[in-house]
């Protein structure tokens, strides 16, 4: 059972919108593609969970904090007899492990999982014996892309390895026994103390005015978008997309982009940029979203 789906982050999101409108940086860009490759791999492991048999709790993208100390869980499995803690890491190429350290084949050094998991695996077994529930817990690192090799791995480290992930998904299927309500309650409270903001997002400092207007497709995201009767044409790849579609899916982006800033139909008409009429943007907005009139100034919600 699903407990807890995962969601896109939302600092890839802004990234992946951002780099649509902006020049970002070369940090800022590698950082949009260990977070979108990371994202794929765990989406990939998802995949292999979705027609799991076993009675099982599954916890995806928790964001908790103890004791002042904030930590991250890809995955938590929760069966009657233990709890498996999985850090999801979507490498490819090869790799060497020495002396506890992880090095890419022309020896760049890499941080090994292991020391965030056993942060993790600390810090969450703090939070349990808080709640007084008495779990025996499995960390676990899978590494889900076929193309990874790891050359000298010790026996013993708790890697799950391309090769052993279906060994690993039919040992949650021999699982057969009924989550008791504890679990249940458990995970319920999880819920509750999941952050929804991420405060350790890294995210370029940008302001409206230097952002490119206009709507972009949402399959290739050229702005090449022409305007025909109800529908919006890329003239790049030729998708096609009703007017309301593309300007809802433009006001997302912008309070996205901008949640302290009002929604009005001046400001979606200068963002969106190639739908001609004021009012077509209004009649958008009022069958779309929540309208609010303060002082003879409407905006949306």
């Amino acid at each position: 059972m699903i407990f807890k789906p995962r969601t896109e982050p939302k600092e890839l999101i802004i990234l992946k919108t951002l780099r649509n409108r902006m020049d970002l940086s070369m940090a800022y860009q590698q950082n949009y593609i260990s977070l979108k490759k990371g994202f794929e791999g765990e989406l990939l492991f998802d995949l292999l969970l979705e027609n799991i048999e076993c009675e099982c709790l599954v916890l995806n993208d928790l964001l908790l904090k103890v004791n002042n100390q904030t930590f991250q869980i890809d995955s938590l499995i929760m069966l009657k007899d233990a709890v498996y803690l999985l850090e999801i890491k979507n490498y490819s190429g090869n790799y060497s492990y020495k002396t506890d350290k992880i090095f890419l084949k022309d020896q760049a050094e890499i941080t090994n999982p292991l020391i965030q998991l056993y942060r993790t695996e600390s810090l969450l077994r703090q939070l349990f014996l808080k709640f007084q529930f008495k779990t025996s817990i499995h960390p676990l690192v899978i590494f889900i892309n076929p193309e990874f090799t790891l050359y000298q791995a010790p026996h013993g480290v708790p890697f799950i390895f391309p090769s052993q992930l279906n060994g690993f998904i039919k040992k949650l299927h021999s699982s057969e026994s009924e989550v008791p309500e504890d679990h249940i309650k458990t995970a319920e409270r999880l819920l509750t103390l999941h952050i929804d903001e991420n405060p350790y997002q890294q995210l370029p400092p940008y302001h409206y005015h230097q952002l490119r207007k206009g709507m972009y497709c949402a399959c290739c995201q050229s702005f090449a978008i022409s305007v025909q009767g109800k529908k919006c044409t890329c003239t790049s790849c030729g998708n096609k997309e009703s007017v309301e579609s593309a300007v809802v899916r433009n006001v997302k982006e912008f309070k996205l982009l901008f949640p302290n800033e009002k929604v009005t139909t001046s400001k979606i008409y200068e963002w969106c940029q190639i739908i001609d009429s004021r009012r077509r943007i209004l009649r958008i907005l009022k069958k779309n979203f929540k309208s609010t009139d303060i002082l003879r100034r409407m905006h949306f919600e």
